[in-house]
């Protein structure tokens, strides 16, 4: 792995606080433990900053001026962008929490907390984010291979991972058995696949718009 792509893969975590001291202050844990961060006094400077794509996640204070670390919760949410968030407060009670941690929060902690547990919780943030992005990049994958197949394999691919057997797919598209044969054959090819099984679970990866092209 050459630099650009150590420096790629290494952890950011992204803080959001309107009190500059506390904002530092986590920084500075963050470091102490080799981790880097990068600090925001609010919602608006974080989203109008070019930050790069790294694994990590976020910290965020709940109650800020304009808008709430919850409101930034709902904007990734609204934009697809599934980062672990872990949410901090000095005001939290429990209908926050539980709409925080409905939404796919990491933790949320009232200050003050331990420092430990706002790294343990970061921890977690971060194991997450690099497995989102490793499915993420699996899922890409498939999609840039099942762009290759011609709109017949794309429809043999859908029906053999519906459990159609080859004479049903025959029958189903009004060709021969031997044909089903020969496409079913170039779609394992291209989807660099071995067996039904990983056809039909890489069938099940793609994303729900590539799916219904072929029904």
């Amino acid at each position: 792995m050459n630099n650009a792509n150590i420096e790629e893969e290494r952890p950011l975590v992204v803080i959001v606080d309107d009190d500059e001291a506390v904002r530092t202050s986590l920084e500075e844990l963050m470091l102490s433990v080799g981790i880097e961060a990068a600090g925001f006094g609010s919602t608006r400077e974080l989203l109008e900053a070019d930050l790069p794509e790294r694994p990590g996640c976020l910290v965020l204070d709940v109650r800020m001026p304009g808008s709430s670390g919850l409101d930034l919760q709902q904007h990734f949410a609204a934009t697809g962008n599934p980062k672990p968030i872990i949410f901090l407060t000095g005001h939290g009670d429990i209908p926050m929490t539980v709409q925080a941690m409905k939404a796919g929060a990491v933790d949320f902690l009232t200050k003050p907390f331990r420092d430990q547990s706002l790294l343990d919780a970061v921890a977690t943030g971060i194991e997450r984010d690099v497995a989102q992005r490793a499915d993420a990049r699996l899922v890409k994958e498939y999609a840039d291979r099942h762009a290759t197949l011609t709109p017949r394999e794309r429809q043999v691919f859908h029906l053999v991972a519906q459990g159609r057997l080859n004479k049903q797919v025959a029958f189903d598209l009004g060709i021969t058995e031997v044909t089903v044969k020969l496409h079913r054959s170039s779609v394992m090819k291209k989807m660099e696949v071995s067996t039904i099984g990983e056809l039909i679970r890489v069938w099940n990866t793609l994303p729900a718009a590539l799916r219904e092209q072929a029904t």
